[in-house]
């Protein structure tokens, strides 16, 4: 199949940027959309041309590394699945795809469909883990966890950080990642001595880079790990008392 590229380029974070127009000939409808990328970038190479720069690496739908905006949304808009994930079969011949990197104001543009999601990594290291010493790992049946509620933690679990949401969201939000981080620790017992500090600290840390969430629900549809925004709604729960039990915590100190 032959389709036209309308590609944002940008050479630097401080550089403008524009969108150039390639051919990409002879493209297999089995390839990934990654894979046809890599086809472009190998003819402009032969040329003599600047590759065109975008994030991978596992190519599994795993990582979260490879999100781009493809006609305007994350990902391409398939249900369910990561850019690395979308086949060529899903476009026709002779379509032109618009390709740009995510549109959000807490994800710079780095170099052309790359950009710095550092804000996330922020997020994370101000509580997404356990920090308390727990000793050794202990028998994996001393803690009853209802089975409900593991399989809830894992589907929170399943978030793979790689910005959909935020870059789906009309307010560049970035609650349903947070939510998904936050809940796949504090519904399990391990998480429950660090809970509330913990999402009291990264919800702070979250609105320092990006929007406030109105639920119009697009971070849901975007998700390529289909996250429900129902999580979002536990965040602000616990997020509520957790202002609550550590401002009565000061004040009795």
């Amino acid at each position: 199949m032959d389709l036209t590229l309308r590609v944002w380029r940008q050479a630097g974070p401080d550089r403008p940027g524009a969108f150039e127009e390639y051919r990409a000939r002879e493209i297999s409808e089995d390839a990934s959309f990654l894979e046809m990328l890599d086809v472009v970038n190998e003819r402009l190479t032969l040329e003599g041309k600047e590759p065109i720069t975008f994030d991978h690496d596992c190519r599994e739908g795993i990582c979260g590394t490879c999100g781009i905006m493809i006609n305007g949304k994350p990902h391409g808009g398939q249900k369910g699945t990561a850019t690395c994930q979308l086949h060529m079969r899903k476009f026709g011949n002779g379509d032109v795809i618009v390709v740009e990197p995510w549109r959000a104001a807490g994800f710079p543009v780095l170099k052309d469909l790359m950009v710095n999601r550092s804000a996330f990594d922020r997020i994370i290291e101000a509580g997404g883990y356990i920090g308390v010493d727990v000793g050794s790992a202990p028998e994996a049946n001393l803690i009853p966890v209802p089975k409900a509620v593991s399989e809830l933690a894992m589907d929170a679990a399943a978030c793979i950080g790689c910005g959909a949401c935020v870059a789906a969201c009309p307010n560049n939000a970035a609650q349903l990642f947070t939510a998904a981080k936050v809940a796949h620790l504090n519904l399990l017992p391990q998480g429950q001595p660090e809970r509330f500090a913990r999402v009291e600290a990264m919800v702070d840390t979250m609105e320092r880079f990006f929007g406030s969430c109105t639920n119009h629900g697009e971070c849901e549809a975007a998700c390529p790990k289909s996250i429900s925004i129902d999580f979002i709604a536990l965040l602000n729960k616990d997020y509520v008392r957790a202002k609550r039990i550590n401002r009565a915590m000061v004040s009795r100190a």
